[in-house]
């Protein structure tokens, strides 16, 4: 049984690092304490004055990532990631017992070595976030773009520049000290001595994390337009907009607008900082790197909150954290659509119908938010639609980082009708000991979906009859052999998200299905990967990919799992079903963080032996950015309406 004392105590055992920093050049958190926008260089001596401590170490890696990873379910698959996401192998466990035996000076040196090797395996499901040293986003006033221009693609610093760096205010901008607005649409020939695309190659790599397919990393580096929640915005890009604040400058040669002259700009970075506020070493500490109340889990058979709710579902969610999204920068307004919405738009979407009547557009920024109001909106979308005689309609996807696992069924069954039965994949746990220990434990305690994400009546047989919660599907595991090792699996299972749909279902499809279209930049995580990927697979939807790599593939979806798992998640699970003490369980952390992991995985409709994360699903069509599209939905959309409908 987990006792919050011991947490309490080890903490209390733990303070006397708070201190031990090196006071020898004074306390560097000083000199940034209290400002939004920080040089780099300062930022990072703030943030590596805390010296390597070997029992923080055994903490968060041996302790806890480490055990966490036995719930992971792609964790085989990376040992030979097939074509064409080979980029994306690695032997976890090696790599665990490489940075288990190296040598750090400092804490930071040690969390963002752990940091940089799990967000490399590309999976936005599966990062290690330490609080602590990723408070920071480092922002460049030169954010990139891939533009085709007179019909040749390149590089271009964003023309929005001026307009979008204004929007984060004079204590940013009188921090840069070069005349940055004069590179505003300028053509870039080379970054650090490299070709521009390979640097961005460069940056895909080793920076951005997320999505297994190098093309969809590649579009995450440059700049792009959003939803953030129900406003719009510009992404920065994993090349301008980076966690942390390891650079501090960047050197291009480029061409200015209206010059042909060929020059070297050296461009500073300015670090803003996304934590809690601090004044020295010390509360920097205790503000943004120490366990809070919210780290670790709890036993939910305890938890007023849900006594007191009726016992409503929990919702699944399968979505991406990403941290270099942090600082929502608003979409220059004359970028934003012209055209008046319809439908509910104060949620994660946004509907319009296009000039002539024949198309609508729901963009959908994410999954997340109001989860009957995403219902709600889509009736009311829908329904104007209708009304308005619209016979086509585009959804546009473009950087949604997922949400609730249901919101993606219910959207294709909205837009497939009833009449194709279950609306998702087939899915699987992992069935490691503990995993099987806790559904055991679950069913003896009584335990039931308003509780835990183990107990089986939050899924359904194959045949769609709900489990009940006492049934056992995970003992005897089902073996599965990947990449020539064994892994035990449960037995194959449906979402019941059914149950949760709050709107009337139309039973035929609202539109012909040959009249939808979805369209985006690849960046399309979680449950929306696996919504794009049942409207494929399923109903042959038209998709259209816009960005990237000349003349490289970019997948349509990111990464596609089934169902995440916080670390607050899987610990209130374990301490549930009162197995916190197993030896196998994972350690509360001492410090801020969070270790998420992909907890189910879906197996593809084509090919029910394989994980649709691993299906290769290359869009119909695919077309470059331009000026006129880059960074205006309503010019992408009008564009998609004549090349996609005819």
């Amino acid at each position: 049984m987990f006792r919050p004392q011991f947490l309490l105590s080890a903490l209390a055992a733990f303070a006397p690092l708070s201190f031990a920093v090196k006071r020898s050049a004074g306390d560097p958190c000083v000199v940034i304490a209290g400002k939004v926008f920080v040089r780099p260089a300062d930022a990072l001596a703030c943030m590596k004055s805390f010296p390597f401590n070997e029992t923080l170490r055994q903490n968060v890696l041996t302790n806890n990532i480490a055990r966490v990873f036995d719930f992971y379910t792609f964790e085989d698959y990376y040992l030979e990631s097939p074509p064409p996401f080979q980029e994306s192998t690695a032997n976890i466990r090696a790599g665990l017992a490489k940075i288990n035996t190296t040598k750090y000076a400092t804490d930071y040196d040690f969390n963002i070595d752990l940091y940089n090797f799990i967000t490399q395996l590309n999976d936005g499901h599966t990062r290690w976030f330490p609080n602590c040293y990723t408070s920071f986003q480092n922002l460049l006033p030169a954010p990139i773009v891939s533009l085709e221009v007179n019909g040749v693609q390149g590089v271009y610093i964003v023309p929005d520049l001026v307009d979008l760096v204004s929007l984060l205010g004079p204590d940013y901008t009188d921090l840069i000290t070069i005349d940055w607005q004069r590179l505003a649409g300028a053509k870039v020939v080379s970054v650090e001595g490299q070709d521009p695309y390979a640097y961005v190659d460069f940056i895909a790599k080793t920076v951005s994390g997320n999505y297994l397919d190098h093309g969809v990393r590649v579009n995450s580096v440059f700049s792009s337009y959003r939803l953030s929640g129900s406003a719009y915005s510009q992404r920065f890009g994993d090349f301008a907009g980076p966690t942390g604040a390891a650079q501090n400058s960047l050197t291009m040669k480029l061409t200015t607008v209206n010059s042909t002259k060929v020059e070297s700009v050296t461009i500073p970075y300015i670090a803003s900082f996304l934590g809690v506020n601090f004044t020295d070493q010390a509360s920097f500490w205790a503000n943004n790197c120490v366990a809070t109340n919210a780290t670790n889990g709890v036993d939910l058979k305890q938890s007023a909150g849900l006594t007191s709710n009726a016992f409503k579902r929990k919702q699944p969610m399968a979505n991406i954290i990403d941290k270099s999204t942090s600082s929502a920068v608003g979409l220059p307004s004359q970028f934003e659509p012209t055209l008046p919405t319809v439908g509910g738009d104060q949620g994660v979407m946004k509907s319009y119908i296009l000039p002539g009547n024949k198309t609508g557009v729901m963009f959908i920024g994410s999954f997340e938010g109001d989860f009957d109001g995403f219902q709600n909106d889509t009736q009311s979308a829908i329904a104007a639609f209708k009304a308005a005689g619209v016979t086509q309609l585009l959804i546009d996807l473009s950087n949604n980082g997922g949400g609730f696992v249901c919101l993606g069924q219910f959207l294709h069954q909205y837009l497939a009708g009833t009449r194709i039965g279950y609306p998702g994949f087939q899915s699987t746990v992992r069935g490691n000991e503990l995993a099987r220990k806790i559904v055991a434990s679950d069913i003896a305690l009584g335990l039931t979906d308003a509780v835990t994400f183990y107990t089986a009546d939050n899924y359904a047989f194959l045949n769609g009859t709900q489990m009940p919660a006492d049934y056992n599907y995970i003992t005897p595991d089902v073996p599965i052999v990947i990449n020539g090792r064994a892994d035990a699996t449960s037995q194959r299972f449906h979402d019941t998200c059914g149950l949760s749909f709050t709107v009337d279902m139309p039973e035929n499809p609202p539109f012909d299905l040959k009249n939808v279209a979805i369209v985006s930049n690849g960046n399309c995580a979680s449950t929306c990967a696996m919504f794009s990927t049942l409207m494929n697979e399923r109903e042959q939807t038209k998709i259209a990919v816009f960005g990237g790599k000349p003349f490289e593939n970019v997948e349509f979806k990111g990464m596609a799992g089934n169902q995440v798992l916080e670390w607050f998640d899987i610990d209130s699970e374990i301490k549930t079903a009162n197995l916190k003490d197993d030896p196998l369980a994972p350690a509360d952390l001492l410090v801020s963080g969070d270790f998420r992991h992909n907890w189910r995985t879906a197996w593809s409709f084509f090919n029910e032996k394989e994980p649709i994360a691993y299906v290769s699903e290359l869009p119909k069509y695919r077309f470059p950015y331009t000026l006129d599209t880059y960074n205006n939905p309503q010019n992408l959309w009008l564009f998609a309406e004549k090349t996609l409908f005819t």
